[in-house]
């Protein structure tokens, strides 16, 4: 995409050499990829692949990361970005014995601290719990939720500073069809109208659709980056799921004529 000057404007995420060791261990090999800025960005590939090291180091919470990292014009974990980017684990974090409103009035006063903000938190956590489509369930205690309702206000909890960049770490899993549905019809409200740049982690294939640019990865490295209609086209694929599968053996293929030279 390019700006009214023929120029593209830089990415919301840009890595160049990025690479994170454990131990003796690397779990990144080496990545270059951008994120592009108000989009929707998929992180697709099997579970252990490094999706959550790759999404920690993005929102400056991994140790031993190389390369070159930066964040919304910034080094990924600059104090400046603390309240520009927001971050959803797998765990839920929130408190159990508070409601899903009082949780999310306790971190609104965290992120919105001071007097000025007072009759705004409130209305920004009403925002938040109807974006999250839990105002019935605003006053139950957050230990009396299901599991799809603690990730619901764990995404309600990032969507309080308004974000400009949300990290969402399989946000959908373990959830029936209706919510992921509307959890990705809110994703892309949350582009769409607000400018929100989102980099979402799955291993289900079939959400690689809903995605507006994929960042597919395997053992540590990333396979391919681009749009799912590239990615089937140029693997000759009907799915994503098929493309992946054909990069993965064409990928292996490199790899034996490498070791044989």
């Amino acid at each position: 995409m390019m700006n009214s000057q023929g120029v593209a404007p830089p990415g919301a995420v840009e890595a160049r050499a990025l690479t994170v060791e454990r131990g003796d261990r690397t779990v990144l090999r080496s990545l270059d990829f951008t994120v592009e800025p108000g989009r929707i960005t998929g992180l697709l590939g099997p579970s252990g692949c490094g999706k959550s090291t790759l999404m920690r180091a993005v929102v400056g919470t991994q140790a031993k990361v190389g390369g070159t990292l930066d964040v919304l014009g910034l080094p990924a974990g600059h104090p400046a970005l603390r309240p520009r980017v927001g971050y959803v684990t797998q765990a839920p974090s929130v408190y159990s014995d508070l409601t899903v409103r009082q949780n999310l009035d306790y971190f609104a006063a965290v992120l919105l601290p001071g007097r000025a903000h007072r009759d705004s938190r409130r209305e920004t956590v009403t925002r938040v719990i109807q974006d999250v489509d839990l105002t019935t369930r605003a006053d139950a205690l957050a230990g009396n939720l299901s599991g799809g309702q603690l990730s619901r206000v764990s995404l309600a909890v990032a969507l309080l500073g308004t974000p400009e960049l949300l990290v969402l770490d399989e946000p959908t899993v373990g959830l029936d069809p209706v919510l992921r549905r509307d959890l990705w019809n809110l994703f892309h409200t949350l582009a769409a109208d607000r400018g929100t740049t989102i980099l979402v982690s799955s291993h289900v294939m079939d959400e690689a659709e809903r995605c507006h640019r994929l960042l597919l990865m395997r053992e540590g490295t990333v396979l391919a980056a681009d749009t799912p209609d590239a990615l089937r086209t140029r693997t000759g694929s009907a799915t994503i799921e098929e493309a992946f599968l054909h990069l993965v053996d064409e990928a292996a293929a490199t790899a034996r004529k490498e070791a044989t030279r």
